[in-house]
């Protein structure tokens, strides 16, 4: 099978699985380039979401399809999911035993998929993969992950709220086509695990203790 019918598979199994939380709630599995060669992880489906059955579709989703186009790419290019694939009650944040919950299926997408780059969106969707790690200190940083590079966003959520917030997630979103053309160089190199950005002092010791 192509990526497309595994994906559809894993669709299909979590459907059937009624040991998921948050049953009560549409399932929002993800969507975009199965091929894709970045992956946008956000924390949970919010209320449009649930209600279209698609990730990211309500103002912060708006804002996302804005900064993929202004880096040149198109939604359709990239895949967008979440880590629970349910809404929590009130867009509340996601509870410990859900992230558990979702987890295989997330892992079975990325798996499946394969990206060279996940840019997280959001603390939940970064201490996912990096429990150590702080979203104010964190965000923009190139790290490694597996054999992925991994880029902590904020959630176009919060860049919504805050001018700051907003200007950092931009500068920071314009990180991901440089790292996707410089991958390979950086696979290569990678027990150096020196950041894409990186700075002189001690900015610079600060990122490097996180790989």
């Amino acid at each position: 099978m192509n990526k497309t019918e595994l994906l559809n598979k894993l669709l299909l199994e979590m459907n059937k699985d009624t040991s998921l939380p948050l049953h009560e709630a549409n399932l929002v599995f993800g969507e975009g380039n199965a091929d894709a060669d970045v992956l946008f992880i956000g924390e949970a489906p919010g209320f449009y979401e649930d209600r279209d059955g698609r990730p990211f579709v309500g103002r912060a989703g708006k804002l996302l399809d804005k900064l993929i186009e202004d880096v040149g790419w198109k939604r359709n290019n990239v895949y967008i999911t979440n880590i629970v694939k349910r809404r929590p009650p009130e867009n509340r944040d996601p509870l410990p035993g859900e992230i558990a919950a979702y987890s295989p299926y997330l892992m079975k997408q990325i798996e499946i998929i394969d990206p060279k780059i996940i840019a997280t969106l959001g603390r939940f969707a970064m201490n996912y993969f990096i429990p150590a790690a702080k979203i104010s200190r964190d965000q923009g940083k190139i790290l490694w992950w597996k054999n992925k590079l991994l880029i902590p966003l904020y959630h176009p959520a919060a860049a919504l709220r805050s001018t700051r917030f907003s200007d950092d997630l931009r500068l920071n979103f314009a990180k991901l086509p440089i790292a996707l053309d410089r991958f390979e160089e950086f696979l290569n190199d990678k027990n150096s695990r020196k950041p894409i950005d990186e700075k002189k002092g001690e900015e610079e010791n600060e990122q490097k203790t996180l790989f």
